[in-house]
C-alpha cells in the first residue's frame, strides 16, 4: 500500500509539463532508433546522453528511460516488414512477424499484435517493479554463476523446440552457432581462440552484423535469386489491407495473444532482473517457452502466439532491468550500464537507500515508465498505416533499399568495414543453409546463449574448484538442475515407451 502512495506521488512528478514532454520525446526517439537496424538501445541512449546534461536529473532519466523502453517497440517494425530486426531482442519477432506480414497477407495485424503484446508485457513488468522492486533485486543477487548456468542449460535445451521436423539438422546448426560464438578472445584467460591469425577475429564475430546478415541480407539474396520476384511480390501485396481498419485485431486474435503475452510478461520480468541476462535473452526464452504450449498455427509460420510471446518478454525484461539498477546499482545490460553512468553523473548513488533518499526521483522514474508505455503504444498505433506502405513498394526498389539498410546497420554497430564483411558472409551462408533445409533460429539462439553459458559455467567451476557438487548443493541450482534433467530425460522416456507400445501392437 505504501508503494502505491509513493507511485501516486511519482505521477505528480512525472506529469509535469517538462517531464511529460521528455517522456514523449524519448518515446518517439526510441521508436525511431529501435526501427533502425544496427543502432539499438545501447547506442541510442549513449548518443543522447550528452543532450540531457542541461536537464535536471529526474527529467533526464525519464527521457532516457522512455527511449530505452520504447526501443523494444520499435525493433519489431523492421523485423515484421523487412525481416531485419531493428534490435537484438526483435530477432525472434522476425520468425513469425515477417511470414505473417507477407505469406499470410496480414501486416497490419502483425504490427498490432507486436504493439499490444509489448504493452501487456511492459505493463506486467512495470507493475511487478512497482510492487516488488527492492525485493526483486535481492532475488537477483541470489543468482550466482551456478544458478545462471542451470538457467542457461534449460534455455539451451529449449533449442530442441526450434529445430523443426529434422532434429539432426537442428542439432548440427545449433553446434555451428556455438562454434561461431566461441571465436575470439577467451573471456576469462584472455587467450585467443579460432582467430586464424586475423586481428579482427580476436574480438569474435559481432552480434549485430551477424544477425542482420543471417536474417536480413539472406532475404535480399533470396529476392534476387527468385525469377518471378515482381510477380510474387504483387501477388503477395494484392489483397493486403493497407489501412488502420484492416489492422485491428479481432476478438479471437486478441484472445490468442493474451495468454502468451501474460506468461512471457512474468518470465521476461524475472529474466530482466537477473544480472547479464537482458531483454534479448528474455525474448529468446519467451519464444522457447511458447513452443511448449499449444498454438493455433505452427510457430515460425506467422503465428500470433509467436509474435506475442517474444514481444511481451523483451518489454517486461526492459522494465525488470530497472529493479537491480535502482535498488542495487547493478546494471543488467550494456544499456543499463550507460543509465548507471548517467545516474552517477547527476550525483545520484543507486542502491537500497535511493528509494528512501531520493523518492521523487525514483518513483517519478517508475511512474514515467507507465506513461512511456501508454505514449509509445499511441504513437506506435498511429504510424501503422504509414509503415504498411512499405509493403507496396516494388521489389526492384526494395532490394537496393534493404541492402543499404543492412550495410549501414552493420557498419554503425562496429564503425568498420569488418562489420559489413561479417554481414555479407553470414547472409550468403544463411541463404544456402535455408535453401538446404537448415533452420537458422537454433543457430541464432545458441550464438546468443553460448557465451553466457560458458562464462557462468567456468566461473562456477572456479568457485567449486572443479567440483560438480556446486550444481546440487545450492538449493536454487539443485531445483533448476532437476528441471534440466527432466527436460532431457522426457523425450528419451517417451521414445522408449513409444517403441514398446509399437512392439506390443506388432506382436498382436
Amino acid at each position: 500500500m505504501a508503494n502505491i502512495q509513493l507511485l501516486l506521488h511519482g505521477f505528480q512528478t512525472a506529469l509535469t509539463f517538462q517531464n511529460l514532454g521528455a517522456a514523449l520525446l524519448g518515446a518517439i526517439l526510441g521508436l525511431i532508433v529501435g526501427a533502425m537496424p544496427g543502432i539499438g538501445s545501447l547506442a541510442g541512449v549513449a548518443l543522447l546522453l550528452p543532450l540531457t546534461y542541461k536537464f535536471n536529473p529526474t527529467t533526464a532519466i525519464i527521457m532516457l528511460g522512455a527511449l530505452y523502453y520504447s526501443n523494444m517497440y520499435g525493433g519489431s517494425f523492421s523485423a515484421i516488414l523487412l525481416n531485419i530486426p531493428g534490435d537484438s531482442p526483435a530477432v525472434m519477432t522476425a520468425l513469425d512477424g515477417y511470414p505473417m506480414a507477407t505469406k499470410r497477407k496480414r501486416p497490419g495485424q502483425a504490427l498490432m499484435t507486436a504493439n499490444m503484446a509489448s504493452f501487456i508485457g511492459g505493463t506486467i513488468g512495470i507493475c511487478i517493479l512497482t510492487l516488488m522492486g527492492p525485493a526483486l533485486a535481492d532475488i537477483g543477487l541470489k543468482f550466482g554463476p551456478s544458478e545462471m548456468t542451470a538457467i542457461l542449460l534449460i534455455a539451451m535445451t529449449s533449442i530442441s523446440w526450434l529445430v523443426g521436423e529434422n532434429p539432426t539438422k537442428g542439432l548440427v546448426i545449433t553446434m555451428f552457432g556455438i562454434l561461431l560464438a566461441s571465436m575470439g578472445m577467451d573471456t576469462l584467460s584472455g587467450s585467443p581462440r579460432y582467430d586464424f591469425g586475423s586481428m579482427y577475429l580476436l574480438g569474435g564475430i559481432p552480434f549485430t552484423p551477424f544477425i542482420i546478415g543471417t536474417v536480413g541480407f539472406s532475404q535480399v539474396i533470396s529476392l534476387v535469386m527468385e525469377r518471378d520476384t515482381d510477380a510474387s511480390r504483387k501477388e503477395a501485396s494484392h489483397g493486403m489491407k493497407l489501412s488502420y481498419r484492416g489492422s485491428v485485431l479481432s476478438r479471437h486474435e486478441f484472445r490468442r495473444l493474451l495468454p502468451p503475452a501474460i506468461r512471457s510478461g512474468f518470465l521476461g520480468t524475472f529474466v530482466g532482473v537477473l544480472p547479464g541476462a537482458g531483454a534479448t535473452t528474455g525474448s529468446f526464452m519467451g519464444y522457447a517457452m511458447q513452443k511448449k504450449f499449444k498454438s493455433e498455427e505452427p510457430l515460425g509460420t506467422g503465428a500470433v502466439e509467436g509474435i506475442a510471446s517474444c514481444e511481451a518478454a523483451n518489454n517486461a525484461a526492459a522494465a525488470g532491468a530497472f529493479a537491480p539498477l535502482l535498488a542495487l546499482g547493478i546494471p543488467g545490460s550494456g544499456t543499463g550500464a550507460v543509465l548507471l553512468g548517467g545516474l552517477m553523473m547527476w550525483g545520484l548513488n543507486p542502491g537500497p537507500l535511493l528509494f528512501t533518499n531520493e523518492p521523487d526521483f525514483t518513483w517519478g522514474l517508475i511512474a514515467s515508465l507507465f506513461l512511456s508505455n501508454v505514449l509509445t503504444l499511441i504513437v506506435a498505433l498511429g504510424v501503422i498505416p504509414f509503415l504498411l506502405k512499405i509493403l507496396s513498394v516494388p521489389v526492384k526498389y526494395m532490394i537496393p533499399c534493404i541492402t543499404c539498410i543492412c550495410v549501414v546497420g552493420a557498419y554503425s554497430s562496429s564503425y568498420s568495414m569488418y562489420g559489413v564483411f561479417i554481414m555479407f558472409i553470414s547472409g550468403v551462408v544463411s541463404y544456402f543453409l535455408i535453401k538446404n533445409g537448415y533452420p537458422t533460429a537454433p543457430m541464432m539462439l545458441s550464438f546468443v546463449l553460448a557465451p553466457l553459458l560458458e562464462s557462468n559455467m567456468r566461473k562456477a567451476f572456479i568457485i567449486s574448484g572443479g567440483s560438480l557438487n556446486i550444481f546440487f548443493t545450492r538449493p536454487i541450482t539443485c531445483v533448476l538442475m532437476i528441471i534440466f534433467l527432466f527436460m532431457i530425460c522426457t523425450p528419451i522416456v517417451k521414445s522408449v515407451l513409444k517403441k514398446k507400445k509399437t512392439g506390443k501392437q506388432e506382436e498382436k
